[in-house]
């Protein structure tokens, strides 16, 4: 399965995989191959960013 392009649908759908089912970012970069930079890049567009603590993508 490949991930949603839309940076907001992205957003959606990493928030709800990180808390139902990777217990970090970088844990679901790796079981879905995808990169953990690229990803973060693609928040940033949208003012977003990775907080570790919290486990998810949260608003600038």
């Amino acid at each position: 399965m490949s991930i949603p392009q839309d940076p907001y649908i992205l957003l959606s759908y990493l928030n709800t995989q990180l808390r139902d089912k990777y217990a970090s970012l970088a844990a679901l970069c790796e079981d879905l191959d995808e990169s953990q930079t690229a990803l973060e890049e693609k928040m940033k567009t949208v003012q977003y960013h990775y907080d570790s603590a919290r486990n998810q993508f949260i608003h600038d």
